[in-house]
């Protein structure tokens, strides 16, 4: 009988987004990116002095943010992500008692309640899907200024601004959130989590 001890069992992993979602996940991600620094630098005087060619920058913004909804309506050919879709936009019981935990700051995994997603995560996709849509309104309506009255054009650049700090911020929010869990950015790069994370995190998740 051999006395080598036995290696213990590697972390069981379980599936959590296809290729299809990933890709939709870091295109979208890259054009947003794409959005806000180019943004940064037209509004920002020190970035524009650092950067310059501004003619450059406005064009590479332009066609970002038209390009911002392609990965989406790419992804509708996935069925993995129509389903992710279809996770994200119903609210249950357990969502609501997720954001009542949230508001009180209780941080117990049994009063946060999730399954594939959280309730924090259903309120920033549909959050950021609006914006995305208003900033593309907006920017059409400053892009074709010979089309729409002066009153149009200077509501929708007031809109635009304003909204586009808005969204700088909660991607901020949303970056620093990912950066405080590993496992989730893991699952976002590689397809995959381990079991043990997916039972602490999304309790209620059934893959």
């Amino acid at each position: 009988m051999s006395l080598r001890a036995e290696a213990p069992p590697a972390t069981a992993r379980i599936p959590r987004f296809t290729p299809a979602e990933r890709w939709v996940h870091r295109t979208t991600a890259l054009l947003m990116g794409l959005c806000v620094v180019t943004a940064a630098v037209l509004y920002i005087p020190e970035f524009a002095q650092l950067v310059g060619r501004r003619e450059l920058v406005v064009r590479v913004h332009e066609w970002a943010g038209l390009a911002l909804p392609v990965p989406v309506l790419a992804g509708l050919a996935s069925r993995a992500f129509r389903a992710d879709l279809r996770h994200l936009n119903r609210f249950g019981p357990h969502d609501r008692r997720w954001l009542g935990a949230a508001l009180r700051r209780d941080r117990s995994r049994r009063s946060r309640p999730a399954a594939k997603f959280n309730a924090g995560q259903k309120i920033y996709a549909a959050w950021i899907a609006g914006a995305t849509l208003v900033m593309l309104g907006t920017g059409l309506l400053m892009w074709f200024t010979h089309l729409t009255p002066i009153m149009w054009r200077t509501s929708a650049t007031f809109v635009h601004d304003w909204l586009a700090l808005t969204v700088g911020v909660v991607l901020a929010g949303h970056i620093g959130m990912a950066l405080g869990d590993p496992e989730a950015r893991r699952g976002m790069r590689t397809g995959s989590v381990s079991r043990e994370w997916a039972e602490r995190e999304h309790r209620l998740w059934r893959p």
